[in-house]
């Protein structure tokens, strides 16, 4: 694979392209540990899942970064998207509460046949994410600090400077599931919001 692809490209899986990105954000954890990144983006102490059957998107660029909190420093994988149209989202998150037990919180919104969720300026922390994905015009090994087709990395992302990212004018992916400590966006639309909260487990997937 060159370091650098033009055109429409397809992987069956999205980890493929994920692998300098996780070299990246171990390079991060190093960099921290010796005290040359202080790590200050705070997130709660769950991890939240997120699955959609697909989501387009204009202007995406990927990069590794921290995120930090009680819970420790967790290296992530950050993918920024200028705009995004999502369809059937789903997003869980699992509280032990003591004494009573596990509490979910499920939210769905853009359900088939209904408006789609839209978002712009938005960025997901992941450390899992399982999909297919289908890149146009991408840039593969590009300096972070020097990308032009997304929205650049997030305000007060903790990452290495000149460290490696991908961007892409578009994307499509689909049969999307995820495992996130963080999403932001500037705006985040939720047609069909439904919220549900129940004792027990009950998550997207």
């Amino acid at each position: 694979m060159e370091s650098v692809a033009r055109g429409g490209t397809r992987w069956k899986r999205f980890a493929v392209v994920m692998v300098p990105s996780v070299a990246a954000t171990a390079a991060i954890g190093v960099a921290l540990s010796q005290g040359a990144l202080a790590a200050s983006f705070s997130v709660s102490g769950q991890q939240f899942k997120v699955t959609a059957d697909r989501l387009d998107g204009t202007g995406f660029v990927q990069y590794g970064a921290l995120d930090s909190g009680k819970s420790g420093t967790h290296p992530v994988t950050v993918v920024g998207l200028n705009e995004a149209q999502i369809t059937n989202l789903c997003q869980s998150v699992v509280i032990p509460v003591p004494v009573f037990g596990d509490v979910s919180m499920t939210l769905n919104a853009g359900r088939p046949g209904g408006e789609r969720v839209k978002a712009n300026k938005l960025y997901i922390d992941a450390d899992d994410l399982q999909t297919n994905a289908t890149f146009n015009k991408i840039d593969i090994g590009t300096s972070v600090d020097h990308t032009t087709k997304g929205p650049g990395p997030s305000k007060g992302d903790k990452y290495l400077p000149d460290s490696f990212s991908q961007q892409a004018e578009s994307v499509t992916f689909t049969d999307v599931k995820q495992r996130a400590w963080a999403t932001t966006a500037g705006t985040f639309k939720l047609s069909g919001l439904h919220m549900k909260v129940a004792k027990g487990k009950h998550e997207c997937y």
